[in-house]
């Protein structure tokens, strides 16, 4: 099979920040025959968010080239917890967290691959299935002091934090799906870029083959922070048109560019005449475009009239969610979880004493107070999440 030079230079330049060792050896690779490349996503919670979506991308990308693309979900690894970038180690994760936290992914994921031309494998069933012979044969390839030193762990220890043994076994159990898989390329994220080249190591130690390493650019939430579910700044794959509007309209201008390029389908052409246009401008036509991708052609721009509605205009958006509330009267916070507006009554808390708060437009300020329950009471959160009682 042969394969345009050019698409695959777009390929490995596009949205690519490194491949180690080497671009030019793996542009020679993929000119001789069909490789194997996966990506791996362990099952840390229920939703998929913008920024895994610049890694699923490159990944379709190689399997439109004709190429064996693998999309591993981490039913194994997410039992030790990935501690990159990670302060802390993470929160065991139980079975049954596992199962629901994997059961829209597919659907999710579908939303940017094609699983006619993407495998999906869950690495649990190769890692569970493990003995203890083996995983001694797998860490005596590895050496504990390169394990044990990298940035986070020094960045922990120095602040007085525990690094935990099973924390340290992580990039071997991810490093082993490459030896498993015999694949010649893995793709992640920068953050992830100690685990893949312990695979790579691992790889060349244990089936004598090379692996490149390809890695992506992480993106920024909407506060300008690392985009995690754990920040709150996120914009899902699962939010409604109006919501992902909104949410990408509130970006800071200086992350225009870096949207633009690594989540959408904008030629860089298009992409350099957008970055000539003032900067709301260009925030408008992003949002456009993103929405439009995951919810169909039409959707971007009438979920641009909705956030003129409601923010240029100042008027009520024209689809207001409804909630039944039984009783007479109720505190304002066990209200707001109630209709869901917030999640926790301290959330609500917070909120109130931020001004965040508003009921029948008047903002809130006193969390202690006992509202009478009416019907047609409008509860708003922020600028754009509304609930009217019923």
């Amino acid at each position: 099979m042969k394969i345009n030079p050019q698409k695959i230079e777009q390929v490995l330049s596009r949205g690519v920040d490194k491949i180690l060792p080497s671009k030019r050896a793996l542009e020679a690779l993929m000119k001789k025959r069909r490789i194997r490349v996966y990506l791996g996503i362990d099952p840390t919670a229920p939703r998929l968010h913008l920024g895994h979506t610049i890694t699923l991308r490159k990944l379709q990308e190689f399997a439109d080239l004709g190429e064996e693309a693998i999309l591993v979900i981490g039913t194994g690894t997410v039992l030790t917890g990935d501690p990159s970038l990670r302060l802390s180690a993470r929160p065991i994760i139980t079975d049954e967290e596992i199962k629901r936290n994997i059961r829209t992914w597919k659907k999710q994921a579908g939303k940017v691959l094609d699983f006619s031309k993407v495998k999906i494998r869950y690495n649990g069933d190769w890692l569970l299935k493990l003995r203890y012979k083996d995983i001694v044969k797998i860490a005596s390839h590895i050496s504990a002091v390169k394990l044990f030193q990298r940035d986070m762990f020094q960045r922990r220890l120095k602040m007085g934090q525990t690094v935990w043994a099973h924390e340290i076994l992580y990039p071997l159990f991810q490093g082993y799906d490459s030896v498993f898989l015999n694949v010649d390329l893995e793709i992640g994220g920068t953050d992830q870029t100690f685990n893949m080249l312990i695979g790579r190591e691992l790889l060349a130690k244990m089936r004598k083959k090379e692996k490149f390493v390809l890695t992506c650019p992480m993106i920024l939430g909407t506060d300008g922070r690392q985009m995690s579910k754990t920040s709150g700044n996120c914009i899902w794959l699962e939010d409604t048109p109006d919501q992902m509007y909104g949410k990408i309209m509130s970006i800071p201008d200086k992350l225009i560019p870096s949207y633009l390029e690594l989540l959408t389908p904008l030629s860089l052409k298009e992409i350099k005449e957008i970055k000539k246009a003032k900067p709301r401008e260009a925030k408008a036509r992003l949002a456009r475009e993103i929405v439009n991708y995951y919810h169909g052609k039409e959707a971007g721009q009438k979920a641009q009239e909705e956030f003129e509605r409601i923010f240029r205009k100042r008027e009520l958006p024209s689809r207001i969610p409804e909630v039944k509330i039984n009783a007479r009267q109720m505190n304002i916070l066990e209200l707001l979880v109630k209709a869901g507006l917030c999640s926790s009554k301290s959330q609500a808390k917070r909120l109130i004493l931020q001004k965040g708060i508003k009921i029948d437009g008047k903002i809130q300020g006193d969390w202690k107070k006992t509202l009478q329950i009416k019907k047609g009471m409008l509860l708003q959160k922020g600028r754009r999440n509304f609930v009217r009682i019923k």
